[in-house]
């Protein structure tokens, strides 16, 4: 099949084009400054902005298939502030679906995030809400994929605790509880290219994590363990940190702004983790101990 990735020349979208081309589809990755010499050999490249239409509506055009994996990351704040989530999150997908349906696509695979909701707590969760709503109301056949944090290797998931966490003694909002899910890149883009092999996906909203819920403190201590360091978590409560934030927008060297602060106070953890909508098991997927090569304490 013929494959459009936008967005693909990130974290997931270079693992993704590896994984469709291992599988014989053409691949093409649009993006605003796509570099062929990051991306899989094999993978035609594609240049444009999905907040403009025009500059994205060709590249549609005679492909089968089309994931939209465009996002701002939610772990920082970004240029512009959160108001660009909307704009790219929620006006990117409404161009993209456009695209799609102006040219008939046969399939449209959303990547979303895990508790997207067009009412929730922050922009970037509002944003993702919104733009599911775009996909559900268009006449694609459409898949929905709600992951919990990614990681792996190029990924930003561990850089991000290692920054919020220094070594030795590390300040955390409410102790480091909040509770992750985390997937594996390889793991997550196998589920993403089976999606567009089985008809029986078409319509569906999957929950996607991975084989173990840890607290945010303890990916913190494996991402030191794994560097032969230690930490200690040093609890701030919630209501502090949150008068700090508003106060000073950020607290100094955490890479965290307001609307960060508030994603802390709700877990990323499946409801029903659907991996066994793929016919997988929780036992083969990759742990994030097993990936950092430490033992879980």
């Amino acid at each position: 099949m013929n494959i459009l990735l936008v967005g693909g020349s990130g974290f997931i979208g270079t693992h993704l084009s590896e994984q469709l081309l291992a599988r014989d589809h053409d691949v093409t990755v649009l993006s605003r400054s796509p570099d062929s010499g990051t991306l899989p050999d094999g993978v035609e490249t594609a240049m444009g902005d999905v907040t403009a239409y025009d500059s994205i509506e060709s590249a549609f055009e005679g492909q089968d298939v089309v994931y939209n994996l465009v996002a701002l990351s939610p772990l920082f704040e970004p240029k512009g502030g959160n108001e660009m989530h909307d704009r790219l999150h929620r006006g990117g997908t409404e161009n993209c679906v456009r695209g799609a349906e102006k040219h008939d696509i046969e399939q449209f695979v959303q990547l979303s995030a895990l508790g997207a909701d067009p009412d929730g707590p922050t922009h970037y969760i509002r944003a993702k809400g919104r733009a599911e709503e775009h996909v559900q109301d268009s006449e694609l056949d459409w898949t929905i994929f709600r992951p919990s944090v990614v990681f792996g290797d190029g990924g930003e998931f561990l850089s991000f605790t290692r920054k919020l966490t220094p070594p030795v003694l590390a300040p955390l909002p409410g102790g480091g509880k909040t509770r992750f899910q985390p997937i594996y890149i390889a793991d997550l883009v196998e589920m993403l290219a089976d999606s567009i092999e089985d008809e029986r996906h078409v319509g569906e909203t999957y929950e996607i994590g991975g084989p173990e819920v840890l607290e945010l403190a303890e990916v913190a201590k494996l991402t030191r363990q794994a560097r032969g360091q230690s930490v200690k978590i040093l609890p701030i409560p919630m209501a502090l940190a949150g008068i700090g934030l508003s106060v000073a927008g950020a607290i100094p060297g955490v890479p965290m702004g307001r609307d960060q602060f508030r994603s802390l106070q709700f877990d990323n953890t499946t409801t029903t983790n659907d991996i066994s909508a793929f016919d997988i098991e929780r036992s083969e997927l990759t742990t994030l101990p097993s990936y950092l090569g430490v033992d879980r304490r």
